[in-house]
Formats: structure tokens, C-alpha cells, sequence
């Protein structure tokens, strides 16, 4: 499995890389992002290049299936067709939102319904509530979650390599669950072969960018870690699949409560995301996107660790002390960075 999850990283990373060269002099003149108040860019810049962290991953992962893995139970392989089918709906969605926004309820319910489709094909195989919780309560509340899981993520890529910098760890920790047994084989590929999209993806994107992921890829990659969580969660990893993306739920979950408090038409772009706020407090795309990448590297050791305990009080106690590290840098985010304030 080692050899196999290898692999199909290394053999996702380099057509993620391959296709963006291709593909790039198309984005570059169909879906050029230009700069608005609200963005954190300063010179228009193409997006799209999640149409080839996408494609490598569904390739990649592909190829690793049908010829590293024994064969998939029933309910297995309809969870992960499933999982395919809807990332490439959201992806077809977001290449077209990219191009000409689309209104906000076509785009929600377009978005239901490809979560819709991944619970009910998940939840079938394995249930993460009680069992005195009846099932449909369980997918509808799993529906909701994971649509918020999806959209957040797509609003918070917006610094270049933020993605990358909350995503190649929670992959990379996904894959080695997987190795370890904590998680099914198939599930560790599908986690490996987006590790390497996202690793093909990055040299374009460091600061400064030459290209954004775009709709195209964050809300396929938000659908497909929320697979991969929900079956971690289902595994026995509960804490963990908390702990692996709690600073994306934390600073996206607190934005929009502020937001309401607010009165501000939450739907609309903003600039009021912490990370957004850190870049305007002083810090450097590179010092934000760095502490966010050492901060889920922590959440990465904490839920392994929680993975090996069986007591629920410390796994309560692991995930409050992941908790404390996104405030400390939500909070570090929130302030004026040291010798700012002063001049």
C-alpha cells in the first residue's frame, strides 16, 4: 500500500503540473480573475487550475483502483462513484461560475444535490450517529453540514496557496490513517491522488500566483475531504475528522456569525475573513499562509494522537487543545501585527 499511495501521489502531481502548463494560455484568456476591492490580488491573474488538480486526482485515483486495490464491496464502490459523479457536477458548476456568476439558489441547489448524493451513498455502507437517531434525520443533517463544508471552503481560498497550505496536511495525514488501517485502503487512494493534484498545483500558486485554483477546484476538493472526514468519522476517528479542518471550520464559521450580527447580506463577497484581515493587519501572504500550514500540522499530530485513545475525555480534551491553537492564531490574525500599531 506504501508503494501504491506513493505513486498514485507522485503520478498525480506530475499531470496536475502537465495539465496546467496545457492548459494555462486557455485560462489565461477565458477565465482571467481581475482585482476588485475585495481581493487580495493586485494584477489579473487566470483561475481554473483546479480543473487540473481535479482531473489528476480522478485519473490518478483511477488507475491506482484498477489495478493496486482488491475489489471494492458494493456499497464501497457506489460511495466512491458517487463521490466522482458530484465532483465533477460541482466542478462543471464552478468552472461555469468562474466564467459568469451564477445566482445564489441555482447554485445551492445544485450543490445539495451533489451532497445529497455522496451522504446517501456513504451513509449506506457506514453511520457515524446513534442508532436511536433515525437514518434520514442523519443524511439530512450530514446534507446541511456538508454544504456549509463545501462553500467554506470555497471562501477561503482566497491567498495564494492558502489551499494547499490547509489541504496537502489534512491529505497527507488521510493517507497515512489509511496505511495505518484507520482507514480503508480505497479512501487512503482517493486522499493520496488529491495530495499530489494539490502538490502539482502549488508552484503556480505560491506568492505571487500565476494562477487561482478557482470554483472549478474548491468546491470539488471541499466535497471530496468531507467524504473522506465523514468516513474517517464513521471509522471511529471522530475527534480526528474535527481536528484536521478546524481552522477552515473556525475562521469561516466565525466570519459568517459576525457577518449576521452584522445585518450584512452573508452571500455576498468580503474581505472579513481572518486570514483576509491578517494581510491587512501587517502580515505577509507568506507569514499568513506559513502559520496556517504549521497550525494544521499541529491538528495533523493532535488527531493522530486521538486516533490511538480510547478515553472520550481526552479525545474532548485533544480536540479543545487543537481549539486553543486556532485561537491563538485567529487571534495572532485579528491584531495589528508587532511594531504595526506603533508606527
Amino acid at each position: 500500500m506504501t508503494a501504491l499511495f506513493a505513486t498514485t501521489c507522485l503520478g498525480a502531481a506530475l499531470l496536475a503540473g502537465l495539465a496546467i502548463i496545457l492548459l494555462r494560455p486557455l485560462l489565461q484568456r477565458y477565465a482571467l480573475a481581475r482585482p476588485n476591492a475585495r481581493s487580495s490580488h493586485r494584477i489579473p491573474t487566470p483561475q481554473g487550475g483546479g480543473i487540473a488538480v481535479l482531473g489528476a486526482a480522478l485519473a490518478a485515483g483511477a488507475v491506482a483502483f484498477a489495478i493496486g486495490l482488491p475489489p471494492l464491496g458494493a456499497g464501497g464502490g457506489a460511495a466512491l462513484l458517487a463521490v466522482a459523479i458530484a465532483a465533477i457536477v460541482l466542478a462543471g458548476l464552478g468552472a461555469f461560475d468562474d466564467m459568469r456568476p451564477l445566482p445564489v439558489l441555482p447554485r445551492l441547489g445544485a450543490q445539495f444535490a451533489a451532497v445529497g448524493l455522496v451522504v446517501v451513498a456513504a451513509t449506506n455502507v457506514a453511520r457515524i450517529g446513534p442508532d436511536w437517531l433515525p437514518l434520514g434525520c442523519e443524511q439530512a443533517l450530514l446534507v446541511l453540514a456538508g454544504v456549509w463544508f463545501v462553500n467554506l471552503v470555497n471562501f477561503m481560498d482566497g491567498l495564494d496557496l492558502m489551499t494547499v497550505a490547509e489541504f496537502a496536511p489534512l491529505c497527507a495525514a488521510l493517507t497515512t490513517f489509511a496505511l495505518s488501517g484507520l482507514l480503508p485502503p480505497a479512501e487512503g487512494v482517493l486522499a493520496a491522488a488529491l495530495l499530489g493534484g494539490l502538490l502539482g498545483f502549488a508552484p503556480f500558486n505560491r506568492p505571487v500566483a500565476r494562477l487561482f485554483l478557482g470554483d472549478v477546484g474548491s468546491l470539488p476538493i471541499g466535497l471530496i475531504a468531507g467524504y473522506l472526514l465523514l468516513v474517517l468519522a464513521a471509522h471511529g476517528g471522530l475527534a480526528a475528522a474535527v481536528l484536521l479542518p478546524l481552522y477552515y471550520l473556525a475562521d469561516a464559521t466565525l466570519t459568517l456569525f459576525r457577518r449576521l450580527a452584522r445585518g450584512e447580506r452573508v452571500w455576498q463577497a468580503h474581505r472579513s475573513h481572518f486570514y483576509q484581515r491578517a494581510t491587512d493587519n501587517g502580515y505577509s501572504v507568506p507569514a499568513v499562509v506559513g502559520q496556517v500550514l504549521v497550525l494544521n500540522l499541529f491538528l495533523a499530530v493532535l488527531a493522530a494522537i486521538s486516533l490511538g485513545v480510547t478515553s472520550p475525555a481526552l479525545q474532548v480534551a485533544i480536540v479543545a487543545l487543537g481549539a486553543a491553537g486556532v485561537g491563538f492564531v485567529l487571534l495572532r490574525f485579528s491584531r495589528p501585527r508587532a511594531g504595526i500599531a506603533a508606527a
